[in-house]
This record gives C-alpha cells, sequence and structure tokens, in this order.
C-alpha cells in the first residue's frame, strides 16, 4: 500500500533504516515510563523499531488515513490511535510518566513541543527530528541569535541534548533543509521559585520585543512597573538566562488574571 507525502502535513518520510534504528533507541528510560507516544509514524520506518523494543508499550497517533490504512496493515499489533496529537487529551491515556518520540511533521514541531511543556509533570523524555533550525532554537543558550522563548521555556524544564544532523537525502521526499535529532529529558526542577504563569508571560513579553531592552520591553509587565535591577535594565531578553528570567519572574509576583 503506497502512502503519498503530503506537504499540508509537513510529511518526509524517513527511508534510512539505521537512522530510524538510531531513533529508537536513544529513548532511555528516564524518569521510569513505560508508555511511549509516537508522533506522526507515517509509514512506520521508526514505528517498527520501537516495537521490537520489549522495555516499551506503543502508541501511535496519525492523523492521515493512508498512513493509518498502511500502519493497521502491516502492524497489526500496534496500538494506534487517530487523531492530532496537539489535540489530543493525553490524560486520557492513563496516568504516569510517559515518553513522545517522532520525526516529527516539520509543520508543527514547535507546537509540539508546547504540547509537551504542557504535561511537563508526567512527560519525562521526548527525542525527536525536527528542522535543524527549530532544533537549534530549541537548546540554544543566552547571547545565540536564535535563542528565544521556546528555548527559555523548553530548558526551564528539560536538559537538550543533540543526537545528530540527518542529511535531506536521507527522507522521501527530500527537505530543502537539514534536520537534527535531539532528546530532550526531564531537569529536577519540580517547580520554578516563581510563579510559573508570571514567567510564561514574562519570557513571551521580552521576547516580543527582543531588540528592545528590558527596561523598555518590560515597562508595563505587572509588577515590575517599578523598574528593573539596574544590572538587567539595560540588557536584552537574549542577554538573560532561565535562572535570571525565573528571578525576574519572581520578582514580578504572581499572576493576577
Amino acid at each position: 500500500m503506497h502512502v503519498r507525502p503530503k506537504k499540508h502535513l509537513g510529511q518526509h518520510f524517513l527511508k534510512e533504516d539505521a537512522i530510524a534504528a538510531r531513533i529508537a533507541q536513544a529513548l532511555t528510560l528516564h524518569g521510569g515510563y513505560r508508555r511511549v507516544l509516537e508522533v506522526g509514524p507515517g509509514t512506520g520506518a521508526l514505528t517498527r523499531h520501537l516495537l521490537a523494543r520489549t522495555d516499551i508499550d506503543l502508541t501511535a497517533i496519525e492523523v492521515d488515513t493512508e498512513s493509518l490504512a498502511h500502519l493497521r496493515a502491516h502492524h497489526p499489533e500496534l496500538r494506534l490511535i487517530e487523531g492530532d496529537f496537539l489535540r489530543l487529551d493525553l490524560d486520557a491515556l492513563g496516568d504516569g510518566p510517559f515518553a513522545v518520540i517522532g520525526n516529527f511533521p516539520y509543520n508543527i514541531s514547535t507546537q509540539i513541543i508546547f504540547k509537551v511543556l504542557e504535561h511537563r509533570d508526567r512527560c519525562t523524555e521526548v527525542v525527536g527530528m525536527f528542522q535543524k533550525e527549530v532544533a537549534d532554537r530549541i537548546r540554544a543558550g543566552p547571547g545565540s541569535k536564535v535563542y528565544g522563548i521556546t528555548s527559555v521555556l523548553a530548558q526551564a524544564y528539560y536538559e537538550v541534548e543533540l543526537l545528530f544532523h540527518v542529511e535531506p537525502g536521507s527522507f522521501i521526499p527530500p527537505p530543502k533543509v537539514r534536520s537534527s535529532v535531539i532528546r530532550l529529558r526531564r531537569n529536577g526542577t519540580a517547580r520554578l521559585a516563581c510563579d510559573e504563569r508570571t514567567f510564561h508571560r514574562l519570557v513571551k513579553a521580552a521576547f516580543n520585543q527582543r531588540r528592545k531592552t528590558l527596561a523598555n520591553a518590560l515597562r508595563h509587565f505587572p509588577g515590575l512597573e517599578g523598574g528593573l535591577p539596574a544590572d538587567l535594565a539595560t540588557r536584552r531578553a537574549e542577554q538573560l538566562s532561565v535562572d535570571a528570567f525565573v528571578a525576574l519572574a519572581a520578582a514580578a509576583g504572581p499572576a493576577t488574571v
């Protein structure tokens, strides 16, 4: 059964079996999970390697009807959910920790990270294929031009590790950019030392005006109207570490709405 890659779904099917095997083996069971959610299995290149692992319980989530038919025909033993991962109620899948893995559809890969962050108390590991520029953004540190909202929010709760790069020729159809496989593992921070809603809002406010100094970008931010500490006022968002953003959020106090 032929599955056509669909541009509107951001599908680029991995054709290199050795790469699929490396991705499957990158799951470390960090956090003690057994449940693994594969997002966008497509033709099952990664799925079959995950099914071969006896230390995990795999559920695949797919929205494409051709891929669903293909997977049901070739992997009848696979627990398969038809639907959009971004709209799925992950709490309805059961209790306990879980991991997320996939050759992620490029058009929703950043949204997948934000979905994971919503479930950070239970999602203890992520292994994913991203466009290289997206992977670079997730793992960038202060001072980098691509350091931004996704970097700070992800790194507040996860350790991010580059595993390897993948060239365009490894996919059908070949994307126009390089890809990277990264791994996120939940860090030891159960709760940030600030109001977490304030933290999220402050990070977004600071980077939404990233060319401005923090004194200007956050001049109307609730709790900081009186001004920022002198050592931060003239700096820009891209210069602040995660810990510095936490400290600013703590100074601003709890969100009122």
